[in-house]
C-alpha cells in the first residue's frame, strides 16, 4: 500500500516545507490538530458557563440600571474605576457585612491572554506541524556544526605553522594534558599506560633509539618507523596534536615507573 504522502512546497524558493511520509507523521499531525480545536472548544464552553451562571446568580446588572460610564479611554482600557462609582459597581449579594463589586479583568490583561493563545497557535504550526522553526535541540545542533567548523579552521591555522623546523616543546598544562589525552588514545598499546614500555621502547629513560629532541620526537612521531612497526601518525593526527603529544612524551622523563622496560639506544641529555 503506498504512504499517502502531503507534501507543502514554499513558493518563494520551491523547496517542501512540510512533509508527512508516513503515517505516524500524519497520526501525529492529527492529535496536534485535535489538542488545538479541543482546547478552543473548551475555552468557549468554560466562558459560556461562566456568563451563564452569573446570570443564573443574578450578578449581572440590567442594562437599564447601568451608570453611564464617563470613564477616559485609558481608564477603560486599564480597567480603573474612581472610588465614588463603587456604589455603582457594588453587586446584589453580600456577606457578613462585605460586599463585593462588579470588576472585572482589565481588558489589557484580556488581551495579554488573548495574545498568548493565538502565539501558542502559531508556535503549534511552525515548529510541530510545519516543522520549519528551529527547536532548542536544532539549534543546539547549529552551534555546535558552526562551533566545530571554526574549530577545525583555527587548528589548521595554527597546525599549519609547525613543522619540523618550527616546533617547541610545550611546558604549560593545557598543551600537556591535550597530548596526555592523545598519548593515552593512540600510544597505550605499545609504549604503556606511563610510557614505561611494552612492544615499543620505553620512553622514561635517557635512551632514545631516533633522537630525543623535540624535532626528533616530532619527526618520528610524524613520519612513525616502519621498519619497527611504528606507523606514521601525520594522517590521524594535525601538526598541533603531534606537538603535544611528543610535548607530553619529553615530560615522562625521569619518572621512572614500575616495569619499566630496559633502555635502548643512546643516551641523550634532554634540555
Amino acid at each position: 500500500m503506498n504512504l499517502l504522502v502531503t507534501t507543502l512546497f514554499d513558493p518563494t524558493t520551491g523547496k517542501s516545507i512540510w512533509d508527512l511520509s508516513s503515517g505516524e507523521d500524519l497520526l501525529w499531525v492529527m492529535v496536534m490538530i485535535f489538542v488545538t480545536v479541543a482546547t478552543g472548544l473548551l475555552l468557549v464552553i468554560t466562558l459560556y458557563l461562566a456568563y451563564v451562571l452569573r446570570q443564573a446568580l443574578g450578578l449581572k446588572s440590567t442594562a437599564s440600571a447601568k451608570p453611564a460610564d464617563n470613564r477616559t479611554a485609558w481608564q477603560k482600557w486599564a480597567g480603573l474605576h474612581t472610588l465614588s462609582t463603587e456604589k455603582d459597581l457594588m453587586l446584589e449579594h453580600a456577606y457578613d457585612g462585605i460586599a463585593e463589586l462588579d470588576n472585572p479583568t482589565p481588558p489589557w490583561f484580556m488581551g495579554l491572554f488573548y495574545l498568548t493563545i493565538g502565539f501558542a497557535a502559531i508556535y503549534l504550526l511552525i515548529f510541530h506541524v510545519i516543522g520549519t522553526g528551529n527547536v532548542m535541540e536544532q539549534e543546539y545542533t547549529q552551534e555546535v556544526a558552526v562551533a566545530e567548523k571554526q574549530r577545525e579552521a583555527y587548528v589548521k591555522l595554527v597546525a599549519g605553522k609547525i613543522n619540523e623546523n618550527t616546533v617547541t616543546k610545550l611546558t604549560e598544562a593545557k598543551g600537556l594534558d591535550a597530548g596526555k589525552t592523545l598519548f593515552n588514545q593512540y600510544c597505550t598499546a605499545c609504549h604503556g599506560q606511563n610510557g614505561e614500555g611494552k612492544v615499543g621502547p620505553n620512553l622514561t629513560d635517557e635512551y632514545w633509539l631516533h633522537g630525543g629532541s623535540i624535532k626528533d620526537v616530532f619527526h618520528t612521531v610524524t613520519e612513525g618507523v616502519p621498519d619497527k612497526g611504528m606507523i606514521s601518525w601525520k594522517k590521524q593526527l594535525n601538526p598541533l596534536q603531534i606537538q603535544q603529544v611528543s610535548s607530553y612524551i619529553l615530560s615522562l622523563q625521569g619518572t621512572k615507573p614500575i616495569g619499566a622496560k630496559e633502555p635502548q639506544g643512546e643516551k641523550v641529555a634532554i634540555n
